[in-house]
């Protein structure tokens, strides 16, 4: 789009993003691919969480084979199977990391593919509407923020689940009321989730639009430094600059201060659940219906999921930017594709190029070409004069196919431009935009001719 007619829009579009169901709808599809690696990954995973547990129980049964007045050797044994259970976890966990990276990075690698195939096949006029800041964004700082969950967060995350879900397990086998008293807490982290999530959720999607914004007056302002300093608009174009990054950097700040009160939620949780294990297995230790022991390991196996269920809460703000991310990597690749057409083409009968009643909006608003009709015979040579922002790039691209005009026929031969068999091979279109592509420049002289 011109420089007169891209001032003239005010807010730009976005490229879609991805609902929640959506979302997870292509997860779901995208792991289904990879089913065998994610099995794996869920049984390597469990195996190091059991390994974890292993120390706990085995304390506590050390707790009551002290008090029946067991042999000093019997720490021996402990500390034997404590250690070999350190070393296969610290194997399993190790292995179980590599495996996770490697399926989210080869996921990741797939849909960042996706992503810039179809952004590269997108209509022209979709790209002038959104600007290139959206759309880098996605492809450089969303991508960025997925990796970074992928290789720090998601491998904590997974870990931690299965972490939390043993313990309980476990709770629940050496008793079943010591298992209940540790699961007071777990409605007290779903009440602090249920709290945070709705109230963090829009802040992280608005982060990555800001970021977007951001990036496009950054693009915006360099593509154009020389125009901007020849017209000595640098402060103008700091200035915007400035507050998107500003933009951007408040949002940061507002969705790290709910983070804090959720955080405090979570610890009250944890004292309320490791203080219910100890009230209840000192009642049923004096019942004599437990041991000191088993109630010494249920209160141990609470409090080892301090740091696991932690790091769950604790993550979600990037679990929450990564997933933002991925619902606007995933709206580009949802993008509905036009199909093109399979039937036969026409051949145009000359090489005259006709433009009836052409009419063009790039905001749905304010029109850029007004009924311009033009023929052009074959072998004739024309040109378009006026100010800049008049929409004479406009009227060429539509001319060349390159974009759809809003109403008007355009025409070669007498045959619509949709209907030619082979429309590049009827109409090219050179554009004051030169840009050289990596590698010998014979490979940018053969894109006309190959």
């Amino acid at each position: 789009m011109p420089a007169g007619e891209n001032a003239k829009v005010t807010e730009r579009e976005l490229l879609p993003i991805a609902g929640g169901r959506q979302t997870w709808k292509w997860l779901r599809a995208a792991l289904a691919e990879h089913r065998m690696q994610s099995l794996l990954v869920l049984i390597v995973a469990a195996s190091a969480s059991a390994m974890a547990l292993v120390p706990i129980y085995v304390f506590g049964v050390l707790v009551d084979r002290v008090r029946d007045n067991a042999p000093t050797s019997t720490i021996v044994g402990v500390v034997v199977i404590i250690a070999a259970a350190a070393i296969v976890g610290g194997v399993f966990t190790g292995v179980a990391a590599y495996l996770i990276k490697r399926l989210g990075e080869t996921i990741l690698a797939d849909l960042r593919e996706r992503t810039v195939d179809r952004a590269l096949r997108l209509p022209i006029q979709t790209v002038e509407k959104v600007g290139k800041g959206d759309l880098l964004s996605r492809v450089g700082d969303d991508v960025s923020v997925i990796a970074k969950a992928v290789s720090d967060v998601v491998p904590g995350m997974i870990a931690a689940v299965l972490l939390v879900a043993l313990s309980m397990v476990t709770m629940l086998g050496l008793d079943w009321r010591l298992g209940l008293a540790g699961m007071v807490a777990l409605p007290m982290y779903a009440l602090a989730l249920k709290w945070y999530l709705p109230r963090s959720a829009p802040i992280y999607a608005a982060e990555r639009v800001a970021m977007g914004a951001r990036s496009q007056a950054l693009i915006s302002s360099l593509q154009g430094a020389k125009t901007v300093r020849a017209y000595s608009l640098e402060k103008e174009h700091l200035g915007q600059i400035d507050a998107a990054s500003a933009k951007a950097r408040d949002l940061a700040v507002g969705v790290f201060g709910l983070f804090t009160r959720f955080a405090g939620r979570g610890n009250r949780a944890e004292f309320v659940g490791l203080s219910m294990i100890l009230v209840v297995g000192f009642l049923l230790v004096r019942e004599d219906v437990v041991t000191v022991g088993q109630t010494t390991t249920a209160a141990l196996l609470f409090h080892r999921l301090f740091n696991p269920i932690g790091s769950l809460l604790y993550t979600f703000d990037e679990v929450q930017s990564a997933g933002a991310s991925l619902a606007r990597l995933v709206g580009v690749v949802e993008i509905e594709e036009t199909e093109p057409s399979t039937d036969a083409g026409s051949v145009p009968a000359d090489g005259s190029l006709r433009l009836a009643d052409i009419r063009h909006s790039y905001d749905g608003g304010h029109e850029v070409l007004h009924g311009v009709t033009l023929t052009l015979r074959a072998g004739e040579r024309v040109a378009l004069v006026g100010s800049t922002g008049a929409g004479k790039t406009t009227l060429a691209a539509i001319a060349a196919g390159s974009i759809t005009p809003t109403s008007g026929r355009v025409s070669i031969g007498g045959v619509p431009l949709a209907d030619l068999d082979d429309l590049r091979r009827h109409i090219a279109i050179v554009s004051q935009e030169v840009h050289v592509f990596a590698g010998p420049l014979i490979e940018d002289l053969r894109l006309a001719a190959p």
